[in-house]
């Protein structure tokens, strides 16, 4: 069974789903289990661009009609996969994830190869869900926490602190094989 988890700050959750079995579904029920799929990962990732200020989608449903109605025409169909395939890689980047999916690879698979598109774009997907629950990805701050405006810089890093320096060991180096120094004044002529 798909794994809930709460997306931060919010009261929205998303699901951590087998691959396998997002394939599996959508070739049982041809095709009826996919379109919903298609607009719960939409709406998560809506949820998820919400929480951490980044445009992730506005309205899941529209990429429903683009994905089903507009196949009728082909252009939407495929828009709608193009811009899906950003949002993936951009729900990682929001949740800090380094080494994020290519977005044309999913279009691509999707597109050319579509129960291994399905596979892939939930297996990156849950990638994101994992580092949401783990809370490891901090990539943008969240509302809440940012405490300014959105387009401000944030404040500079306080200057490092000079070390602490305790007692001085015997010196080491070119300078110890002379032996102690006498301190150096004003020279004499």
């Amino acid at each position: 069974m798909a794994e809930e988890i709460q997306i931060g700050g919010t009261g929205s959750t998303a699901k951590i789903r087998n691959p396998l079995g997002v394939v599996g579904l959508s070739i049982i029920t041809i095709g009826i289990y996919y379109i919903f799929w298609w607009y719960f990962i939409n709406r998560e990732m809506r949820d998820l661009g919400r929480a951490r200020n980044a445009d992730l989608g506005q309205n899941p449903t529209n990429s429903v009609l683009a994905i089903t109605l507009g196949a009728l025409i082909i252009v939407p169909a495929l828009v709608t996969l193009w811009t899906t395939s950003g949002r993936i890689e951009s729900s990682q980047e929001a949740v800090g994830i380094d080494r994020r999916v290519s977005g044309p690879i999913v279009f691509i698979l999707l597109l050319l190869i579509g129960p291994v598109g399905i596979w892939y774009a939930q297996s990156e997907l849950n990638k994101a869900w994992e580092a949401e629950r783990s809370g490891t990805g901090g990539g943008l701050p969240q509302p809440e926490a940012a405490g300014q405006p959105a387009g401000t810089p944030p404040p500079p890093p306080p200057p490092p602190e000079a070390p602490v320096r305790g007692p001085e060991a015997p010196a080491q180096g070119p300078e110890s094989t002379q032996g102690p120094q006498a301190p150096r004044g004003p020279e004499s002529p």
